[in-house]
């Protein structure tokens, strides 16, 4: 079985005269992605790999993750391909990850996570928000071999705020 776990970055600022890529997070950015990352610590899941876009907004939102799930940062790659907002980049990257991993965060941007929730999942998401994860698993041996897989959670902000 493989897990293809798609976070998408946390809230962005755009208070800042700086490029797509350098866009930093907000605070709610921040707030929210402490709040789904420590979500996901209640429920101790094996993670063999992690993934993100060099989007400082994506990349930040991964290091949050890496600290508050206390994953070592030799489990992360920061991928050019993951800068994708199609969803075309980021699907061919999963299909060609590794077989010897069998679960996988990967952090990045929509429409791109939007559009792959949707293809590879059993269940429709208008949008996947902010900081937004998505859980998805599918019955087969090679990531090469993934097509239609079964939405296993979703956490999105929204239902852990106060």
């Amino acid at each position: 079985m493989k897990k293809l776990i798609l976070v998408r970055h946390g809230k962005s600022s755009w208070a800042y005269s700086v490029s797509d890529r350098d866009r930093p997070l907000s605070e709610r950015g921040i707030n929210d992605a402490i709040l789904v990352s420590d979500k996901v610590a209640e429920n101790a899941i094996e993670i063999d790999a992690i993934f993100s876009s060099p989007a400082n907004r994506a990349l930040h939102t991964c290091t949050i993750f890496l600290r508050q799930l206390y994953l070592p940062l030799s489990k992360l790659e920061i991928r050019n391909e993951l800068y994708d907002f199609s969803g075309n980049e980021v699907l061919n990257v999963v299909k060609n990850l590794n077989d010897n991993l069998n679960s996988v965060m990967i952090f990045g941007h929509n429409h791109a996570f939007t559009h792959i929730a949707n293809s590879l999942g059993n269940n429709y998401i208008d949008n996947v928000p902010t900081s937004g994860l998505v859980d998805l698993n599918f019955e087969v041996e090679s990531w090469s071999e993934i097509t239609k897989g079964t939405t296993q959670r979703l956490i999105f902000p929204k239902q852990l705020r106060g």
